[in-house]
């Protein structure tokens, strides 16, 4: 067949397109009116909007006593009644059926069992703090203790997604997703939010998920079973092409999305998909140094010690030091 070919770019259509085209468009006329009756439609654009420079510092609403974040998720760690909890009515129950019925727990529960550490206050707060933790204690004026946590189910996969996430079953955003959405992050060469986990843990990348905001505030994520930087953040440098000729491809590339993204009415993950092409090449500036730890002197190390969490420690202060907004410390993963 002869004549002119038509362009493959032109002929794919997304929903919102085919809703609109197909059957004169009633199909787009209903999605308006069940999303309008939900008052779904203003939030849907506000999510699907991500302007250049999303990510730059954002004023709060209230003057900050604290600049960053660096959460320790310690999975499968110590109970809070053996360290921050203590529980006067187990001592009276101790070795005793729990005086209630149909107790909603994973497996069959057997008596009360008082905790084998004893409790002292400290501190001009007063706070009652475990034996075990005698060091963190001198610090406890310090320190926020929340007691008054629960959840509504009591197994280890929703557990998770309630603790990151504030629901155990819906898709919501992670805590750091919402931190940098609201606040942004100082350094427009690293990510704002970075996960650091040996492995995946039960329920994998829904734990650091930005849900319905747009994918750049979805949690960067980094395993950190790995040692060397080439395989710690793969394909961080490129031993064929210096940095001048990846401009210049980055440039190409970035037209291309442009031009692709012009027909497809703003979509929100495509165009976190090409700020994250952006980010890749300005990471190749800082990312490297941040998580090349040989660069701390041999006491600090020793200080931080040996194993995975250890290491994800030393790698949180250096990208805090540069400017990292929320940073999460996975533990208790199958690693040391």
């Amino acid at each position: 067949m002869g004549g002119h070919r038509p362009r493959l770019e032109h002929l794919a259509l997304t929903r919102r397109e085919l809703l609109n085209r197909v059957g004169t468009g009633f199909g787009a006329l209903a999605l308006a009116g069940i999303m309008a009756e939900g008052g779904l439609l203003a939030g849907e654009a506000h999510a699907s909007e991500t302007p250049a420079g999303a990510l730059l510092p954002k004023p709060p609403h209230f003057r900050p006593r604290a600049k960053r974040v660096i959460h320790l998720f310690m999975n499968g760690g110590p109970s809070h009644v053996d360290t921050f909890d203590p529980k006067p009515a187990l001592d009276k129950y101790h070795g005793q059926p729990l005086p209630y019925e149909n107790l909603r727990t994973e497996r069959r529960t057997g008596t009360a069992w008082r905790s084998p550490y004893k409790f002292q206050k400290h501190g001009q707060s007063g706070i009652e703090v475990s034996e075990i933790f005698p060091h963190l204690a001198q610090c406890v004026d310090e320190m926020c203790i929340i007691r008054s946590m629960h959840a509504d189910v009591p197994n280890h996969e929703p557990s998770l997604m309630l603790m990151n996430c504030g629901e155990a079953r819906l898709p919501r955003p992670a805590m750091g997703s919402w931190i940098t959405y609201g606040l942004g992050t100082y350094n427009q060469n690293l990510p704002g939010f970075v996960v650091m986990c040996p492995g995946y843990p039960i329920q994998e990348s829904q734990n650091w998920q930005n849900a319905f905001l747009p994918g750049i505030y979805q949690g960067t994520y980094v395993d950190t079973r790995n040692t060397s930087i080439e395989k710690l953040i793969e394909h961080i440098r490129s031993n064929f092409t210096p940095l001048p000729e990846q401009r210049k491809q980055l440039d190409l590339l970035q037209a291309l999305n442009r031009r692709h993204q012009a027909m497809r009415q703003a979509d929100a993950q495509l165009e976190a998909r090409i700020e994250s092409f952006e980010l890749a090449y300005r990471m190749q500036m800082e990312a490297a140094d941040a998580f090349d730890i040989t660069w701390e002197p041999a006491y600090i190390r020793e200080m931080y010690g040996e194993g995975t969490f250890a290491r994800q420690c030393l790698i949180a202060r250096r990208l805090a030091e540069r400017g990292v907004r929320f940073i999460q410390l996975w533990t208790g993963n199958g690693q040391p």
